[in-house]
């Protein structure tokens, strides 16, 4: 579902996704983990999912790094930004991304249940809004994944 492959860089800032990821499991959360980066490639918003934490429905990473990169840019349009996440963006998380006019979309595993990127849906690159995100999908997948399938099997 991507037209371009993945960077050396896309992998590098998964990688910081990924810790972010990592950090959620000390709550109980999800693991799920974000990064925004700015037009020069550095990381201006992170994030991971802190429902369970801060008891918010909409503590989801993506808005957490969405927040936080608006915060430090000092603006809420993200148009010259890149979001790097560990899972497919679900359809408020994909909202979001559109609405903050990120043009790039990196992610990790695709999530066939409730994706809204390509999998369930397609929201950020939906003709009838008013901007559309490039997509790039599945870089490491398989860390991604795996760390999902882990957390998953130990509240079995």
């Amino acid at each position: 579902m991507s037209l371009r492959p993945p960077s050396p860089a896309d992998d590098a800032a998964m990688g910081v996704a990924l810790d972010e990821a990592r950090a959620s499991l000390a709550s109980g959360d999800v693991p799920v983990g974000a990064v925004v980066l700015g037009p020069d490639g550095a990381v201006v918003g992170r994030g991971h999912n802190v429902r369970e934490a801060d008891h918010d429905p909409a503590g989801h990473a993506e808005v957490v790094a969405l927040r936080a990169a608006a915060a430090a840019l000092g603006r809420w349009r993200l148009d010259d930004c890149t979001l790097v996440v560990t899972l497919e963006p679900c359809l408020m998380c994909a909202g979001a991304t559109v609405l903050a006019r990120v043009p790039r979309l990196v992610l990790g595993a695709w999530d066939p249940k409730a994706g809204a990127c390509g999998s369930q849906w397609d929201v950020v690159r939906d003709r009838r809004l008013n901007h559309r995100v490039e997509v790039v999908g599945g870089v490491r997948a398989d860390e991604c994944g795996a760390l999902l399938v882990e957390f998953f099997e130990r509240q079995r």
